[in-house]
C-alpha cells in the first residue's frame, strides 16, 4: 500500500492505496465521487475526464499513487464554477445530452475550450471535443452549446486565457507545474497570447475600452491637504500605487497609461492580476477616471475595473474630500468567492488603508521612512476584521433593543 495526499475538490485527502489503483477507481470507491464515469477504461472515450492540476486528464489510465500532492477537481467540484454553470444551462437549452453518461467528461473538456479559445470556431470546438465520445446526440447540440458560451463571454469582454494557463506539455498530477523537467516540452507561444502581449506593450491608452461594470458602489474619504495638492499627487501614478495595498508597477508609466500588478491572497488562493489601465484627468473639475483590465492565469480569473474620483474642497480649502465611484466585473475562480457584499466591505477597508497611506504621502511622513515592497492583499485578515465588526454591530443592535 502507498500513502498519498491529494487536494480533491478543495478538500485535503489522505489515504492508502494499492500502486495499481487508478485515480477514477479511487475517487469512485474511496471518496464516493461517482460523477467521474468509467466507459472504455482505455483513455479513449473521455467519460472519466477530470481536472488534474487544473488540466483535463483521463482518470481511468492515471494511477492514484502518481498523483501524490496534486490538485484534483471532479465534476462535483464544479457545482459553483461560473463557466460550468453557463455550460450546463447551454447544454439544457441546446438539447446537448440524452443519456448523460458522457456529460461530466464532456463538460470538463468544454470548460477548457471556453477558457482558451479566442473565438467560437466550429472546427476548433469539434477538434477540441474529439476526445470525448457520445453515442446519443450526434454532437450537433453539444457543439452549439459550447460555441454559444464562448460567443457570449467574448461579447462581454471576457478574454481567453492562452493555453488555459498551461506553460508546458507533459504529465500532469505531480503538483509541480512551475518547472520544466525531463520529458516535458515547452509550449510554443500561443497566437492570442502574443497579441495580448503586444497590445499591452504597444497599444495606446485609447485601446483600453470602456465597459459596463457588473457591480458599482460609492465610497469617500477625507485627507488633510488642499485639493490642488491632492490632484497633483493623483497625477503621479507611482506615488498612488505606493499607497494602494498589493499594487506595484511593472512598466514605465505615462500620464495616460500604466501597466502593473495587484497581488491578492484569499486563504489558499494567491492571485497576481497583471494588466493595463487608462488614465483620464480633468483639471478644471479636479476629477478623473482610471479604466483597467487584468487577468491572473493561476486562478483563471479576469477582471475589468473603473474608478472615478472627484475632489471637493473642505474646511475653507485646507482639506479635501475624495469621492469615489468604483465599478468592476470579475470572472473565473475568484468570482465564486467575491460576492458583492463581501467585495463592498473589503473595498471599504482597502479605501481606508489607501486614505491613510495617502495622508502620510502628502504630509511627507512616507518619504522619510524606508521604502516598503507592496504586500499582497490578505483577504483572510480582512474578512476576520469584517466579521468582528459585524458581530459588534449585532451586539449593539440587540442591547439597543
Amino acid at each position: 500500500m502507498t500513502t498519498i495526499g491529494l487536494t480533491v475538490n478543495a478538500r485535503a485527502v489522505k489515504a492508502s492505496v494499492e500502486p495499481r489503483t487508478h485515480l477514477a477507481d479511487f475517487l469512485r470507491d474511496h471518496l464516493n465521487l461517482t460523477g467521474t464515469h468509467l466507459g472504455c477504461e482505455h483513455g479513449v472515450c473521455g467519460a472519466c475526464t477530470l481536472l488534474l492540476d487544473d488540466m483535463p486528464a483521463r482518470s481511468c489510465i492515471t494511477f492514484a499513487a502518481a498523483c501524490d500532492g496534486a490538485r484534483v477537481t471532479t465534476i462535483e467540484g464544479l457545482d459553483d464554477d461560473e463557466i460550468a454553470t453557463e455550460l450546463r444551462a447551454a447544454f439544457t437549452r441546446e438539447h446537448a445530452l440524452q443519456c448523460g453518461y458522457c456529460t461530466p467528461g464532456m463538460l470538463i473538456s468544454a470548460r477548457d475550450l471556453v477558457l482558451r479559445l479566442d473565438t467560437a470556431d466550429e472546427r476548433a470546438v469539434r477538434i477540441g471535443l474529439s476526445g470525448n465520445l457520445c453515442r446519443c446526440t450526434g454532437y450537433v447540440g453539444i457543439v452549439r452549446a459550447v460555441r454559444s458560451v464562448i460567443e457570449e463571454r467574448r461579447k462581454h469582454g471576457v478574454l481567453p486565457i492562452p493555453g488555459a494557463g498551461r506553460e508546458q506539455l507533459g504529465p500532469v498530477g505531480s503538483g509541480d507545474g512551475a518547472s520544466t523537467g525531463a520529458g516535458e516540452v515547452a509550449l510554443p507561444p500561443a497566437k492570442v497570447d502574443a497579441g495580448n502581449q503586444e497590445q499591452f506593450k504597444n497599444s495606446g491608452a485609447t485601446d483600453i475600452p470602456d465597459f459596463v461594470p457588473d457591480n458599482t458602489f460609492e465610497n469617500h474619504f477625507t485627507v488633510a491637504a488642499p485639493p490642488d495638492k491632492v490632484f497633483e499627487m493623483f497625477g503621479d501614478i507611482r506615488r498612488v500605487a505606493a499607497c494602494l495595498p498589493g499594487a506595484s508597477l511593472t512598466g514605465q508609466p505615462t500620464p495616460e497609461r500604466v501597466e502593473g500588478v495587484i497581488r491578492v491572497k484569499l486563504g489558499p488562493i494567491a492571485a497576481n492580476f497583471r494588466g493595463v489601465a487608462r488614465i483620464d484627468r480633468d483639471r478644471a473639475n479636479r476629477s478623473g477616471r482610471i479604466v483597467g483590465t487584468g487577468s491572473d492565469q493561476r486562478s483563471r480569473s479576469s477582471t475589468q475595473g473603473e474608478i472615478r474620483y472627484r475632489l471637493v474642497p473642505l474646511e475653507q480649502g485646507i482639506a479635501t474630500g475624495v469621492e469615489l465611484s468604483i465599478g468592476y466585473s470579475l470572472r473565473g475562480m475568484l468570482a465564486q468567492i467575491a460576492r458583492e457584499g463581501l467585495v463592498r466591505d473589503l473595498a471599504a477597508r482597502l479605501t481606508a488603508d489607501f486614505a491613510g497611506n495617502l495622508d502620510r504621502q502628502l504630509s511627507g511622513a512616507a518619504e522619510s521612512g524606508p521604502a516598503e515592497q507592496a504586500k499582497a492583499i490578505n483577504g483572510v485578515t480582512l474578512i476576520f476584521d469584517l466579521l468582528r465588526t459585524r458581530v459588534r454591530q449585532i451586539v449593539r443592535m440587540v442591547w439597543g433593543r
